[in-house]
């Protein structure tokens, strides 16, 4: 995709209008953009690349427009806000609702008295003293002045901006509407006799001050909810920036200072005591301590820690004080990027929002052209005063086609969407991911770290006769508690959960490819493959040769342990499969989906894994670019395609997929080729991620209808339709509360995601 140098949209290179230009190709949503690009316009795209962590202030509903100056945004008019990222130690800005709160307050006190002054005479009331008529316009023109003038003035500002820039708005019609009520009242006020019969009632002109400053206090009212709305939905921002602390405890030449947590750099080592939360991403390099990563992991249990593992900025350090050296600092942190992805997604716009885009730039000219024409056919065909009740009509339109509930409509539930899926662990890039994930038909998954825990751990010990398990268990743990392979260490973990106590080793010996020997308290003990035990003059054991045979072709490692010589038993290792992952695939299955798992593991074990799971279809030995070319197949095929996976060898086939969803417990690559990540690597994740899909754009098609009816309704209605049979004329007024009415409603029903039901 581009980006319109003119308006900011994004363009699909294949089908966009493109022109070639001092060796640069431009791309443009339509002729008009391009007529403009072409006479030497540029539009706010030039305002575009300071995006989310780069620019001060940013449009909630524009997420091309941004800005280092607080200012209005010149696509929609809206006040733009002080983005976050900028600076996270800085208060959350609430200056735009505090102004537009107080602006709302004087409106509101001064439209009341004029509402009651205004109305009276038509309720069949008597004003206190009797006013007459010219000193209750002056009143009513003293009222009504402050409130047009002052608490309006943001509107009149962005309609004429709206203007200059020929990107008409909701701001348009609305400063229209009020500005030629409040004109005209004005004139009828000082120059009364310039207006002839025909727009006088009961000889004397009528007065519209009440209809200005109410449609002005509404779409206040209207702009305090926005404000509000858009500061909720940013909530989950403000909460993960919240997770790192302000200030790390750096260690310098023997001794340790608190120091801002910007000012920490690679290689600084940190002092992380009992209870602080962890400054930045590190490993550890002195003590041992437990770590609560719920932040990323959702499971409540602390993850003990010793020298050499990694740490994660923002989780909690528990019990013990440790040493930990800085590795990503800044913007590179697991929480700076997660904070990056939510802010992005809730900045970007969704596929359908062009839809409303391109309606709103012919609505707003044609509701123009309709108040026009119906002032034209009042004044032409009304009863009388015609001129006045034309005017009427034609205000009416112009405020009750206010397309506010339009421009709300996508923009409100993707920014609470993503907020939603961010509570729950899901991570969206972008908006248009949303679109995608409802349209999701096939699952492509990969094995390793996806369906299973990604390490291996102990499935079975089996002992010969006579033998004892933890005896055997605890000889083999201490023997290979001085490897490093990853089998050792599942060894060493499976002795470690039965809370057996190592012994002292002495006289190790490792032989690559075959297996380790040594002295543990004073036995010979092997463990390893069975030609090593036979090199190692073990005997044989047909009846565990047989059991090995069995556990091997379920996918399943084995290795043997002799003491003394003797065969003593063998351990089975394998990649268990993740407690979440058999209800999660029922799910998946349930809902519809294809499921397919593409694995770059030897065969025997995936249908292993598959055959426990109930997944039908396995491609095995998967190298990434068969991944990559198998996941372009289906698509080629038509199929809707989603990848799961983690790890380096599956980043082709996620930035080829649809939608690739990546385990937040997987690689950086990874996560960055995806469109998703979820944070848990729980694979229920998905089906809360389809759930969440499906309920946004049922959300935003849901907003869309209700503006587009409202206005299909409201237009003919203010214009004077009905009139001819019930003798009734929209007021102005009531024009306003409806457009009004109509955008909270669609505020209303983006906030019902808030509380949607993934699981």
């Amino acid at each position: 995709m581009a980006t319109d140098p003119i308006c900011g949209m994004d363009v699909d290179e294949a089908t966009g209008r493109s022109v070639e230009l001092e060796g640069e190709t431009w791309y443009f949503c339509g002729p008009g953009c391009e007529k403009r690009f072409l006479a030497g316009e540029r539009g706010t795209a030039a305002a575009a690349e300071p995006r989310a962590g780069g620019a001060r202030y940013y449009c909630p509903m524009c997420p091309e427009v941004a800005s280092d100056e607080p200012t209005s945004c010149p696509v929609c008019g809206m006040e733009l806000l002080l983005n976050p990222l900028f600076d996270p130690s800085a208060p959350e800005d609430d200056s735009a609702l505090h102004a537009m709160t107080r602006r709302l307050w004087i409106a509101a006190l001064l439209s009341l008295p004029l509402l009651i002054t205004a109305m009276a005479p038509m309720l069949g009331l008597s004003l206190p003293g009797g006013l007459s008529h010219e000193v209750r316009g002056w009143l009513e023109a003293a009222l009504a002045t402050p409130v047009v003038l002052w608490a309006g003035a943001p509107f009149f500002a962005r309609g004429a901006q709206s203007i200059a820039t020929r990107k008409l708005n909701m701001f348009t019609l609305i400063s229209l509407g009020t500005g030629t009520a409040y004109g005209y009242s004005v004139v009828a006020v000082l120059a009364p006799g310039l207006f002839p019969e025909s727009l006088r009632i009961d000889g004397h002109v009528g007065l519209y001050f009440e209809a200005a400053a109410v449609i002005i206090a509404l779409v206040l009212l209207g702009q305090v909810l926005e404000l509000r709305a858009h500061r909720r939905t940013g909530g989950a921002l403000r909460e993960l920036l919240s997770l790192a602390p302000p200030q790390a405890r750096i260690v310098r030449d023997g001794s340790e200072v608190d120091v801002p947590l910007a000012d920490v750099e690679a290689g600084d080592v940190l002092r992380v005591r009992p209870g602080d939360k962890i400054p930045v991403d590190g490993t550890l390099v002195d003590g041992r301590s437990a770590v609560d990563e719920a932040m990323l992991t959702g499971e409540p249990i602390p993850v003990e820690k010793q020298p050499g593992d990694s740490v994660i900025g923002g989780t909690v350090n528990q019990t013990g004080s440790f040493l930990m050296r800085a590795q990503s600092v800044g913007d590179q942190t697991v929480l700076a990027q997660i904070v990056a992805m939510v802010a992005a997604a809730q900045r970007s716009r969704a596929p359908i929002q062009a839809l409303a885009d391109r309606a709103s730039a012919v609505f707003v000219p044609a509701v123009m052209l309709c108040a026009v024409l119906a002032f034209a056919a009042w004044a032409a065909f009304g009863p009388e005063p015609r001129l006045a009740y034309g005017l009427v009509a034609a205000v009416a339109v112009l405020i009750i086609a206010c397309p506010c509930a339009l421009g709300l409509a996508t923009p409100m539930s993707i920014t609470v969407g993503v907020g939603r899926g961010a509570r729950e662990g899901i991570l969206i890039k972008g908006a248009d991911v949303l679109e995608r994930l409802e349209q999701v038909d096939t699952l492509v998954v990969d094995k390793t770290g996806t369906l299973t825990l990604g390490r291996p751990s102990l499935s079975q010990c089996m002992i010969t006769a006579g033998g004892d398990e933890p005896t055997m268990l605890r000889f083999a743990a201490s023997l290979e508690q001085q490897s490093e392979h990853p089998l050792a260490r599942a060894v060493v973990a499976a002795a470690a959960e039965r809370g057996l106590s190592l012994g002292a080793v002495s006289d190790f010996e490792s032989q690559t490819g075959g297996g380790v020997r040594g002295r543990v308290d004073g036995h010979a003990v092997s463990v390893g493959k069975r030609d090593f035990m036979e090199s190692s003059g073990v005997g044989e054991a047909t009846a565990l040769d047989s059991r090995a045979a069995e556990l091997r072709e379920q996918g399943q490692t084995v290795v043997f342990v002799a003491i003394d010589g003797k065969l003593a038993g063998l351990l089975a290792l394998a990649d268990a499969i993740k407690s979440s992952t058999p209800a999660a695939v029922a799910e998946l299955r349930a809902m519809g989906l294809r499921l397919i798992m593409l694995t770059g593991d030897n065969a025997t074990t995936a249908q292993s894994v598959a055959r426990e799971l109930g997944i039908d279809e396995v491609i095995a030995d998967a190298s990434p670019d068969a991944k990559y070319a198998y996941v372009q197949k289906l698509r080629a095929e038509g199929r809707r395609v989603a990848m799961a996976g983690d790890g380096i060898n599956d980043a082709p086939g996620l930035a080829e997929a649809d939608v690739g969803i990546a385990m937040g417990t997987g690689t950086d690559v990874a996560i960055e080729s995806a469109d998703l990540t979820l944070v848990r690597g729980d694979l229920r994740g998905i089906a809360r991620s389809l759930r969440l899909g499906h309920g946004v754009m049922r959300n935003i098609r849901q907003n869309l209808f209700f503006a587009f009816i409202y206005n299909a309704l409201g237009v003919p209605l203010a214009a004077g339709v009905i009139y001819p049979w019930t003798g009734l004329l929209l007021n102005p007024m009531l024009a306003a509360a409806a457009m009004s009415l109509s955008s909270v409603s669609v505020i209303a029903n983006a906030l019902r995601l808030r509380r949607a039901r993934l699981g």
